[in-house]
């Protein structure tokens, strides 16, 4: 359900501006979606175990592997689909000096495995902490922004 208001989001923004979604960038953004809110339930579940009552009723359904399995399932899809979507050829113009959306892959797939530190962990029940406080991944975002900024500017 979690995913799904993600998902619609980045289906009202691209309708909102006029621009065409990609299939790859929509399953990429509903399983990054998916990653964040199961490593989200993971690390709630870890950090409340044995704790009877102290936790949402909807962890008592699912076990801690059962969420890691979906955890690192989601965060496989994503870069999967990320890097299909940035392989595409998608009427970009052929003049820019390197490859920079195909690059953006290497920070995308650094943020994925740095996010997923905080999963194994348990400690990623609040995302954006994770992202906001955490300064190598506040540096591969930045990485990520410089890389697909000039991948659109084309520069």
């Amino acid at each position: 359900v979690v995913t799904t208001g993600f998902l619609m989001r980045a289906m009202i923004g691209g309708l909102a501006l006029g621009i065409p979604l990609s299939r790859w960038f929509l399953i990429t953004t509903g399983f990054g979606a998916l990653f964040m809110v199961s490593a989200k339930r993971y690390s709630e579940a870890v950090q409340m175990a044995g704790k009877a009552g102290a936790t949402r009723a909807l962890l008592s359904e699912y076990t801690t592997g059962y969420l890691r399995f979906v955890w690192q399932l989601a965060a496989g899809v994503a870069v999967l689909s990320y890097c299909l979507w940035a392989m595409e050829e998608g009427g970009v113009a052929r003049t820019s000096l390197l490859p920079w959306r195909q690059l953006s892959m290497v920070a995308f797939i650094l943020a994925v495995l740095r996010y997923a530190v905080f999963a194994d962990r348990g400690t990623a029940g609040e995302p954006e902490d994770v992202v906001l406080r955490d300064r190598a991944m506040a540096l591969i975002g930045l990485a990520w922004v410089a890389m697909y900024g000039l991948a659109v500017a084309n520069w």
